[in-house]
């Protein structure tokens, strides 16, 4: 089936995650990231959906749609009128701080795993651009494809910063 997991001592079958989707450390070690995904957008008012990335890669990276409703209603509240797409971009930024050392929900995740950098993208993830299959699950791999250029920006020294242009360009979009 694709999909990793065990069997306890007790004879419980535990799904760990697929195997297509493991995060692959530079260094060769491997990571699940649907846990983290799902407990990100669960906990998120802010972050609609997302997809966590590592391919052998110096760090983790994240492709991530953010809740435009939320986020504008968040600025509004915060009496914010200019450099909106800065302040969503802080906003995106401290929902993923929020499982580092010092957040409400460090230690849920390996910080290794926690991504980096973000790609901020205004297009959600649609069984229409063919990112979601007839069961609403994400095709990871098309996704992947999809924001290719997006992920190969994520990982220049401009592109990992969180305020970068095309991150605030697509903000723009949401919340200006």
């Amino acid at each position: 089936t694709g999909d990793m997991g065990y069997v306890s001592e007790d004879d419980f079958l535990y799904v760990l995650g697929r195997f297509k989707s493991l995060l692959i450390a530079s260094d060769g070690e491997k990571y699940s990231p649907e846990g983290m995904e799902e407990a990100i957008v669960d906990k998120s008012p802010f972050i609609d959906q997302i997809i966590i990335y590592n391919n052998q890669s110096p760090f983790t990276g994240a492709i991530v749609v953010p809740n435009r409703d939320a986020l504008r209603r968040e600025l509004d509240a915060r009496d914010i009128r200019e450099g909106r797409a800065a302040a969503a971009a802080d906003i995106l930024g401290a929902e993923i701080d929020r499982y580092r050392a010092g957040g409400p929900y460090a230690g849920e995740f390996p910080e290794r795993w926690l991504p980096a950098g973000l790609a901020i993208v205004d297009e959600p993830f649609t069984e229409q651009n063919g990112l979601i299959n007839s069961t609403m699950k994400i095709v990871r791999n098309k996704v992947e494809e999809y924001f290719r250029d997006r992920i190969d920006y994520l990982y220049t020294p401009e592109g990992r910063e969180l305020r970068n242009d095309k991150n605030l360009a697509s903000l723009r979009k949401m919340v200006e």
